[in-house]
């Protein structure tokens, strides 16, 4: 699968693929979100990883968790209004037992958001992951996405820290509200 567009670059989430796989990055949960949908389906299609689809974002934490303390390395998916679930799971889990877990989230609430939920979450968003302490990076354009994704990671395992990586609409697209006519 090669989404290159006619100056012959390759897409977000192709890049997002490759650098999780040179960083040995095995284990994918994911909620459902359409923004991230393509990601998604690259990491499905791709033997490498091991994914799967979880109930809630607190599932998706718990596994990734248990996983570094097994020996793998991996990653949630979600949206902004998923990240809302987090902070317990991330304040009495993650953060105090020292999980370099990576989480990727589709920023939803900015730039013509249509749904006041979204707007409301995004807003608390980066706040809640300032007061966890949680290093966090927002990718807006696609020459800084193999550089942030690749040293938000080695920084995540060696510090044994949380990190996020916020995809913001500038770079995915983000999501529109279908207008009728």
């Amino acid at each position: 699968m090669n989404s290159a567009d006619p100056n012959g670059q390759r897409a977000w989430y192709e890049i997002v693929r490759d650098v999780l796989k040179e960083n040995d990055v095995r284990l994918v949960t994911y909620v459902p979100d359409n923004v991230l949908s393509p990601l998604m389906k690259a990491l499905h299609e791709d033997p490498f990883f091991t994914t799967f689809c979880c109930t809630r974002e607190e599932e998706a934490v718990g596994i990734v968790t248990g996983a570094w303390m097994g020996g793998m390395l991996g990653v949630v998916l979600m949206q902004t209004s998923g990240f809302a679930t987090l902070p317990n799971a991330l304040a009495s889990l993650a953060v105090p037992y020292q999980i370099p877990l990576l989480m990727i989230i589709s920023e939803r609430g900015s730039l013509g958001e249509f749904n006041l939920g979204q707007a409301m979450v995004c807003r608390t968003m980066r706040p809640s992951l300032d007061s966890m302490g949680i290093e966090h990076h927002t990718l807006r354009r696609l020459d800084e996405v193999a550089f942030i994704v690749d040293r938000t990671i080695s920084q995540a395992v060696s510090t044994q820290a949380p990190a996020a990586l916020i995809l913001n609409a500038l770079l995915t697209g983000g999501k529109v509200e279908k207008k009728e006519k």
